[in-house]
């Protein structure tokens, strides 16, 4: 079970140079809107910094996304090197500007091309799958294999659809 630190106790750990904040979401989510204290580290290349990282002995690791779930995985990740001194904040940076705590946003929040990814593909699936039961047999093919490249997105880290969204106009920094 993954510890967690409410943002309110957070704050006061981070602002009193207790802790030291970082946030896992991908670098378009991060750019759009962050804790002012946050440091960004993506998930994906969490083990690879952490590897890499002299990260102060003295602080507490307070993990930070969304709404909490790639907290608690950064979480899991840390703690097989850093032990008990690694925190997920309970409920993300959404938990902590609903508590009213100051968050940098730049411009309209987008939606992150992570999650672009994921209801297209999931819309794809979704759409396959339907073809298929109304007896256009094919697009159970479609299906298992929209659902085969996110499998191998998840295992390999590497996108296709992610890297044509990143090239969009909407998700272009302005």
């Amino acid at each position: 079970m993954t510890a967690t630190i409410s943002a309110p106790e957070a704050h006061r750990l981070l602002a009193g140079g207790g802790a030291l904040l970082i946030d896992v979401r991908e670098p378009d989510e991060f750019r759009a809107s962050h804790i002012p204290y946050a440091a960004s580290m993506p998930l994906g290349s969490l083990p690879a910094v952490l590897a890499d990282a002299d990260l102060p002995a003295d602080r507490l690791l307070i993990f930070q996304c969304q709404k909490g779930g790639r907290g608690g995985q950064a979480c899991a990740l840390a703690g097989r090197s850093l032990g008990g001194r690694v925190r997920n904040l309970e409920g993300g940076i959404e938990a902590w500007a609903a508590a009213g705590l100051p968050v940098t946003s730049v411009g309209v929040p987008r939606v992150s091309v992570f999650r672009q990814v994921q209801m297209i593909v999931g819309l794809l699936v979704l759409a396959g799958t339907l073809a298929g039961l109304a007896g256009f047999v094919p697009g159970f093919y479609a299906a298992a294999f929209f659902g085969f490249m996110l499998a191998f997105a998840g295992v390999s880290g590497w996108c296709g659809l992610g890297v044509a969204l990143q090239r969009m106009p909407w998700n272009r920094a302005a």
